[in-house]
């Protein structure tokens, strides 16, 4: 059997999370599906906002670039449709700004809703102005160059987490978390759930009903802290 053609390194046409989930998966924060889908997907804390309120939901175009240079973003841009989230794996490299107040601008315009960097931005005041979600690692003054190949629509690796384009990305003020296409529908009842229970315990705090958790003394004796039996 002959050898099976390789990719491209631009793929143009993906298969992403379905609308109808990303608008439900909207409503919950971050925090809440990175924990029902086994407290996981998360990304590192380093990749931040840069104002707490933006928030987006959506499903990724995922790029790989060299450090320090943004062509492949240029490129991301020019496929993606609304709607998608553009998550880079910029190597976590903060010498140069991969993006500015431009592709932002641009970003805006396409129906982008949000950006994702392991890497660098720039013109943070203006972006916080224009409202556009973008996640970062840092920020630098310096410009990018735009003259090395990289990969689009392949599956990353960004903040100690797989993305494969297509997957739902969600970001708010505590971060991003990315729950595998395959998987996002299956976790909204479960977030529901969460959702609903986490309510009630903070109703219970609250009235005082229930000071503290109900799994406390159970999970303190599995841990040998306390005796069976025994109780705080």
């Amino acid at each position: 059997m002959g050898q099976a053609a390789a990719l491209p390194d631009v793929i143009r046409h993906i298969e992403r999370v379905d609308p109808a989930v990303v608008a439900e998966a909207a409503q919950y924060p971050s925090s809440i599906l990175a924990d029902v889908a086994g407290r996981r997907g998360a990304l590192s804390g380093r990749i931040a906002p840069l104002a707490p309120s933006m928030r987006f939901a959506g499903p990724a175009i995922t790029v790989e670039v060299r450090p320090g240079d943004n062509l492949m973003i240029h490129a991301a841009m020019a496929v993606a449709q609304p709607g998608d989230v553009i998550v880079v794996d910029g190597k976590g490299d903060l010498s140069s700004a991969l993006m500015g107040e431009i592709m932002s601008q641009q970003c805006v315009a396409l129906g982008v809703v949000a950006v994702v960097i392991d890497g660098a931005v720039r013109d943070s005041e203006a972006i916080r102005e224009l409202g556009f979600p973008m996640f970062a690692a840092g920020l630098n003054p310096n410009g990018p160059t735009k003259s090395v190949s990289g990969r689009l629509n392949h599956p990353i690796s960004i903040g100690g987490v797989s993305v494969s384009p297509g997957d739902l990305v969600v970001g708010d003020a505590d971060g991003v978390t990315v729950i595998e296409r395959s998987k996002a529908a299956a976790m909204l009842p479960l977030a529901a759930d969460k959702v609903a229970a986490e309510t009630k315990r903070i109703a219970d705090i609250k009235s005082r009903k229930a000071l503290t958790p109900a799994w406390l003394n159970s999970a303190l004796v599995a841990a040998g802290v306390i005796k069976a039996g025994e109780t705080l």
